[in-house]
């Protein structure tokens, strides 16, 4: 009979049945594409983790990454979650004040950087991709994603700023809403997912995944208010998005909504308050707003629970 042990993590919170959870198969050896699938699907989280022996030079652990529809090649809370989880279970011989681990993925390979205090790790800062700005959503795209979302298409207008597709590893469309309070009326299962699908499929994105942002902020010392809803990957919505957070982070200083910092601009986000799971992401973005090189995403995370996969 197969056993295989894994860890839940709750990602980006300091505190239990915060933030976004993740569940880490930290020795994954033996299973099949098939079986991580179904493993995924069974924990129905909105990502799963397996880590395999290295198959890269220069990597530390192969890390594949799995929603409960498919696998992806890149994502942000399960890189912050499963470096977080692979040091607690001691598989990383942690030294103070950071200690740097790498990780093979789909995408290659890709370092973090852990603070560490007292033999524990209490951040993880994750490397992203330089950030792609690709499609625009026109005006007629921009009325249709307003409808799908159930927005007056003035909410999203009136910013200024442009509907697009950015991606610091994994694109994703990104719509500027005007107020806190148009964003938190958002309903996940209100949407209309066919009429959102269509608009993604024009804009190049295989799937609906849609991040809608506001300035307004619910807490203070917030620079974003963020909601990102994946329904056609079997995710109506995350409480926490670190590849969305890069990929907005990188949109934020492009268009000059936060300033470029000398060397790097700090957001701070937040997301999952309408889910009762909130989350604070940190985004580092190095450069200035027309020639971004790096965007860093970090945060903590804490165990929640653990337990054995038999079948």
């Amino acid at each position: 009979m197969p056993t295989y042990r894994f860890i839940q993590v709750d990602v980006f919170t300091d505190r239990p049945f915060g933030g976004n959870p993740l569940a880490v198969f930290p020795d994954a050896q033996g299973l099949s594409d098939a079986e991580m699938l179904q493993l995924a699907r069974e924990l129905n989280l909105s990502e799963t983790t397996f880590v395999l022996p290295p198959t890269r030079p220069g990597a530390d652990f192969k890390v594949r990454i799995f929603m409960p529809t498919q696998e992806i090649p890149f994502a942000g809370h399960p890189l912050v979650g499963t470096h977080w989880a692979l040091a607690h279970l001691g598989r990383v011989r942690l030294q103070e004040p950071t200690t740097c681990v790498t990780f093979e993925l789909g995408v290659g390979l890709r370092s973090a950087v852990l603070h560490v205090a007292e033999g524990r790790v209490t951040r993880v800062v994750t490397d992203h991709q330089r950030p792609e700005f690709l499609a625009v959503a026109d005006a007629r795209q921009v009325q249709r994603l307003a409808q799908g979302l159930g927005l007056p298409v003035a909410a999203i207008t009136a910013t200024g700023t442009p509907v697009q597709v950015v991606s610091t590893g994994f694109p994703q469309l990104f719509v500027p809403v005007r107020s806190l309070a148009e964003v938190s009326s958002l309903h996940p299962f209100r949407l209309d997912v066919p009429a959102l699908a269509e608009v993604c499929g024009e804009l190049g994105l295989p799937a609906v995944d849609v991040a809608v942002f506001t300035q307004e902020t619910a807490l203070p010392g917030r620079h974003v208010h963020l909601r990102f809803f994946a329904p056609t990957s079997g995710v109506p919505e995350d409480p926490a998005t670190g590849s969305a957070s890069g990929g907005l982070g990188a949109y934020l200083v492009r268009y000059c909504l936060v300033p470029a910092g000398r060397p790097v601009a700090e957001i701070h986000t937040e997301q999952g308050l309408e889910m009762g799971r909130p989350s604070h992401v940190v985004v580092e973005v190095e450069g200035p707003a027309d020639d971004i090189r790096m965007v860093r995403v970090s945060g903590s995370a804490v165990k929640v629970l653990e337990g054995v996969a038999t079948w």
